[in-house]
């Protein structure tokens, strides 16, 4: 079974998936941000009979000097990655900077995912590995502004803040699998799912997503399809798509956008150097 490295493992469909990855055998390396959720998670994982590795590893993917030293400390752990899962993500309901000057639901749902493929790409190249990375039918109402990918201009709109780096998601996607041919790079709409998603901050979503919680699908629901492009012998044969519900899809017209996506790439590898060490593959 393979090797899977997982990002924001500790809620939701991470957690889900963390512990049906297990159960299946994999070995894996949980990625989150709280050490003793890390460990919970992870004691679930051992606790679900599958018999492999678990292995545990807390960094604060906000920051790209976290998810450069996350980077290194993956490489040293895990002679082999058969997989990696960008799956960590937020909606910040205001308008904050991460110590490096980016807006944090940038930095964590397009930046962070970006660099630590970059950092973990010859490791993944080499196994003929996977990128499996979480979107969101939420990239239909971004709108992506390469002279304003930080907010900065005009009113702070959480909701369009958050499709637009999903929309991000699907246009590294595409970028990677047209740059990279030995690995399988798709992305994913899980679903509305129940989850923790949404209660960063903002005292109306923590009560919405309260209240629609027991109409919303569960976790598990939601990482199938996490499951299946990072296991199933025929998702492994798809390149670049935008899979819903265990089929691919196409996503919005701006996600289908090659140019763009080749802009977005060149734009993110530009404000990664300028953080103390550049993206390799460029």
């Amino acid at each position: 079974m393979p090797t899977v490295v997982l990002t924001g493992a500790t809620r939701g469909i991470g957690r889900a998936a963390a512990i049906e990855l297990a159960a299946r055998g994999a070995e894996l390396a949980l990625v989150g941000r709280d050490a003793e959720r890390v460990r919970a998670t992870a004691h679930e994982a051992r606790e679900s009979g599958g018999g492999a590795p678990v292995h545990e590893h807390v960094a604060d993917l906000t920051r790209t000097n976290e998810v450069r030293r996350l980077g290194g400390e993956l490489l040293e752990a895990h002679p082999r990655i058969d997989v990696l899962a960008n799956n960590a993500g937020a909606l910040f309901t205001a308008r904050h900077t991460t110590p490096e000057g980016f807006e944090q639901t940038f930095a964590l749902n397009h930046l962070a995912t970006f660099l630590l493929t970059h950092l973990l790409l010859d490791r993944l190249t080499a196994s003929g590995g996977r990128v499996v990375t979480t979107s969101s039918d939420a990239h239909q109402s971004g709108l992506l502004g390469l002279d304003d990918l930080q907010s900065e201009r005009g009113r702070f709109r959480p909701t369009r803040v958050y499709g637009t780096t999903k929309l991000c998601n699907i246009l590294f996607t595409r970028e990677l699998q047209r740059r990279n041919a030995a690995i399988a790079a798709n992305c994913f709409h899980p679903g509305v799912i129940r989850t923790g998603f949404g209660k960063n901050d903002g005292a109306l979503v923590r009560i919405g997503m309260t209240l629609v919680g027991p109409f919303l699908a569960s976790p598990q629901a939601g990482a199938r399809s996490l499951m299946w492009l990072a296991l199933d012998p025929a998702a492994g044969q798809l390149r670049g798509q935008y899979i819903e519900r265990q089929r691919p899809v196409e996503p919005s017209a701006q996600a289908q956008d090659d140019r763009l996506a080749g802009a977005l790439w060149e734009r993110s590898q530009v404000l990664l150097a300028a953080t103390g060490g550049g993206a390799a593959h460029g």
